[in-house]
Order: structure tokens, then C-alpha cells, then sequence
């Protein structure tokens, strides 16, 4: 598999920027899903205010700045260094908020405080092995703490790790990382094996229109 940081790198690179403000006029705002101004936001989370609050897979740091602005206590998380130069350069030192460059296994290993809540949108759970990933998020999360995450739901038939390629050059073979995809059903039932509760995963239907592939979103809690 391809070095992950250069993956990640190369696929920032091909995203486009976000947009100055959304529909309703704010520069900041939290979206879980692929559409522009589609889905739940924030409240998800159920986060205290002023709680710490991990973004596994923070890219460019868009919902993480937007929990800061709320007045959270935001911990971002990426691989890549081009992702996080770029959120960098867009907001500087932005108060509450603090970006780090690790693996999402390697941060929540070392971390000692712990969170109020955690959450992965297109992000960490989706590309990191779970027998790995959800212990370590839930080691670290508090009693009652929230787990939330969104990503693309499987394609039918295609379920465990699976590879995803990033596109480079016309002359230049894809590179290659690994992703875990798996139906709502599988999900809750991973999550409840490593100890979480009320645990819900569904579907979220694409707006209205042409666009069909929803938006898979996965709530937990850890135990009180």
C-alpha cells in the first residue's frame, strides 16, 4: 500500500477549496455529508459547551473550526501535512482549536486527557482498521462520551477493507489505500463487540435530485 501521508497529500490536492460561506451566509458550519448544505449538523455531537471535542481526519479543518468558533475545545487530526498547512494558512492560530499531524491510532494512544466527544467525517474511521481504531477511540473517550461518523455507505457485495485509489498523472499509476466499508448492520454490531452503546447506523437519503449515494452516519456512546 502507498505511504499514507503521500496519498492523503496528493488527494488534497484535487479537492476543491470550501466555499467562503454557505447558504445560509456563515463561514463556518458543520456538515457530515458530500452535499452543500444537506443533512444534521453539529448537534449530533450532543458535546457539552466547552468540551473537548477529536476530529479524526481533520483535512482542512472546516468543522473543526466551526466547534471552535461555538467555544469548544477542538483537537484536529490529520496524516497529511498539506491538509493541515492549508488550515493553517486559511485561519492561523485560531482560539480553541489545535491541529496535529499523526495517525489517528498513534495520537489516541498518546493522548492522556480525553474527549467529551470524537467524530470522523469522510475521515479516519473510514480508512483505519477498526480492530485498531474503535478501542482506542473508546480508551479515550469519557463515560457517556459520543462517537460519530459519517462516510459513503458500501457498495453492495463490497464489504470489509477494500482498496480506494487517488488518481495521479496520465502517466502515473493511482495510489493505493485502504478503506473499510460495511452496511449499517455490521457497524453496529462492530461498535457493540468493542464495548460501545446505543449505538445507531443509517443511511441518510441524497437530496433531492439526480444524485443518488446517501450518506452513511453512525452514532455510539460510551458506556457511563
Amino acid at each position: 500500500m502507498t505511504d499514507t501521508a503521500i496519498a492523503w497529500d496528493t488527494y488534497s490536492r484535487q479537492r476543491p477549496e470550501r466555499r467562503p460561506t454557505n447558504a445560509r451566509g456563515e463561514t463556518t458550519w458543520f456538515n457530515w455529508t458530500q452535499y452543500a448544505d444537506h443533512g444534521p449538523g453539529a448537534e449530533l455531537l450532543e458535546a457539552p459547551a466547552g468540551g473537548r471535542v477529536l476530529d479524526l481526519g481533520c483535512g482542512k479543518d472546516g468543522n473543526a473550526a466551526y466547534l471552535a468558533a461555538l467555544g469548544m475545545e477542538v483537537v484536529g487530526v490529520d496524516v497529511s501535512p498539506k491538509q493541515l498547512a492549508a488550515a493553517h494558512e486559511r485561519r492561523g492560530q485560531m482560539p480553541g482549536l489545535a491541529l496535529f499531524q499523526a495517525d489517528a491510532v498513534s495520537f489516541l494512544r498518546e493522548d492522556r486527557v480525553g474527549f467529551a466527544a470524537g467524530y470522523s467525517v469522510y475521515g479516519a474511521v473510514w480508512v483505519t482498521d477498526p480492530a485498531l481504531l474503535l478501542p482506542a477511540i473508546r480508551e479515550r473517550l469519557r463515560p457517556g462520551g459520543r462517537l460519530l461518523f459519517s462516510q459513503r455507505p458500501p457498495v453492495e457485495g463490497c464489504y470489509g477493507c477494500q482498496a480506494s485509489y487517488i488518481p495521479r498523472g496520465a502517466d502515473e499509476d493511482p495510489l493505493v489505500v485502504k478503506r473499510w466499508d460495511y452496511e449499517p448492520n455490521a457497524w453496529e454490531c462492530l461498535l457493540k463487540a468493542h464495548g460501545y452503546t446505543d449505538v445507531d447506523a443509517n443511511v441518510l437519503p441524497a437530496p433531492t435530485g439526480r444524485q443518488t449515494t446517501g450518506t452513511l452516519i453512525v452514532r455510539a456512546s460510551t458506556p457511563r
